[in-house]
């Protein structure tokens, strides 16, 4: 589907591997037969793109309502796909990243088909009801006032943990400014280097606009908003979506960028980021200290994680144009934005999620299951110690 439970899975196992394990990651939605999984995301793709309203109709009905069925015939297919798995049993944990493998491993838990321990790593600001299998043994959560929640419907533990981004983000330098003054000569010359990449002048306040791996949402409309203010040059990054792209850069309002790989130089040249989708660049954000604004966000879950997100105080809701602008320019401000990128920053205070996972480990022959990305599903072994399996899947 999209990239963010993908990221979250890649960089987790690669800590674990860093850690002494060994780390495999698996796509559940590619375990699916007949090609449903390639078929479920490219249904999902369409409704993200051009029919938001019918997604937004099926989470409310399947994601946010009490009443709703309690395992779907997508979830009993993938569990039993998991369940047949060469060698699930060899794990001793199995952490999944995406909510269809959460219910997946919570159903194959519930019923005794899988020995493994099955930690969920929530990648949702904003957690809804198809994170929360009671089989599940517990759940990680980036957003700390979600945990009394998780616990309240599965009665299984939820403990925080900090967003799992590479370390490439991690700023080792106070943002708490609106320009960038004090920087080293290094670092100014990093940031000219980047805006040279992209088409940038010298004097111009650039402000990112994400639109996730797939390039949805009505990004063309926040940069219109902020290149005609005079004051801030968006930079749009169009993910893999080459129309959009190609759209933008016919409007002439600023840079429109494809999919990159340059994105913490993009973020530390940055005066802020736009988003839509409260997801894993919004974490990347609040790592490389540059305060986030949510402007319009796409339906269903993007929705709900912008507003968890603003009552956590570690972005800022715009609703209007006119409330986007003065969000950026509170920025300008270097109390206000301290306080706003001190809060987004405190969410790293909470203990890193490999650490929840690997000093729990008996020492057991065999493999380890860990987190794996938005679609698919990890396995982690540690020699001499117990095994980590990941399942997830993407989002957009």
């Amino acid at each position: 589907m999209g990239a963010g439970h993908d990221g979250v899975a890649a960089e987790l196992a690669r800590r674990l591997v860093a850690d002494g394990a060994e780390a495999e990651i698996v796509d559940v939605l590619q375990l699916l037969p007949l090609g449903l999984g390639t078929l479920l995301r490219r249904w999902y793709h369409w409704m993200i793109t051009r029919a938001s309203w019918l997604y937004d109709v099926i989470y409310q009905v399947f994601f946010i309502a009490k009443r709703a069925p309690s395992a779907s015939p997508l979830t009993v297919l993938a569990a039993a796909r998991l369940g047949r798995l060469p060698g699930l049993h060899r794990y001793d944990e199995v952490v999944p990243t995406f909510h269809l493998a959460a219910q997946a491993t919570g159903r194959l838990r519930e019923r005794g088909r899988l020995r493994a321990r099955s930690t969920v790593l929530v990648t949702d600001f904003a957690v809804h009801r198809m994170w929360l299998h009671p089989g599940n043994d517990r759940h990680l959560c980036p957003n700390p006032a979600m945990t009394g929640r998780i616990t309240a419907a599965t009665g299984r533990p939820a403990v925080p943990c900090a967003p799992v981004v590479r370390p490439a983000f991690t700023s080792p330098v106070s943002r708490a400014d609106d320009g960038a003054e004090d920087r080293t000569d290094d670092r100014a010359d990093g940031r000219a280097a980047v805006r040279a990449r992209i088409g940038a002048r010298p004097g111009d306040r650039l402000v990112l606009i994400s639109a996730g791996s797939w390039g949805v949402g009505p990004v063309a409309r926040a940069a219109r908003i902020l290149a005609r203010s005079g004051r801030y040059t968006p930079v749009v990054l169009c993910g893999r979506n080459a129309d959009l792209r190609r759209r933008l850069q016919a409007a002439g309002d600023g840079p429109a960028l494809g999919w990159r790989d340059d994105v913490p130089a993009l973020m530390e040249a940055a005066y802020a980021l736009v988003d839509n989708g409260a997801g894993l660049t919004c974490e990347e954000a609040f790592a490389a200290g540059l305060p986030v604004v949510s402007y319009r966000p796409i339906a269903g879950h993007g929705r709900d994680g912008v507003r968890a997100m603003a009552r956590a105080g570690v972005t800022v809701h715009a609703r209007r144009g006119a409330d986007l602008l003065r969000a950026l320019d509170r920025l300008g401000d270097a109390t206000h934005r301290a306080r706003q990128v001190a809060r987004a920053s405190a969410l790293f205070a909470s203990p890193p999620a490999e650490s929840l996972l690997v000093p729990l480990v008996e020492p057991l022959p065999g493999p380890l299951l860990r987190p794996a990305p938005a679609s698919a599903p990890a396995r982690a072994r540690a020699p001499g110690s117990e095994a980590t399996w990941t399942a997830g899947s993407s989002r957009r």
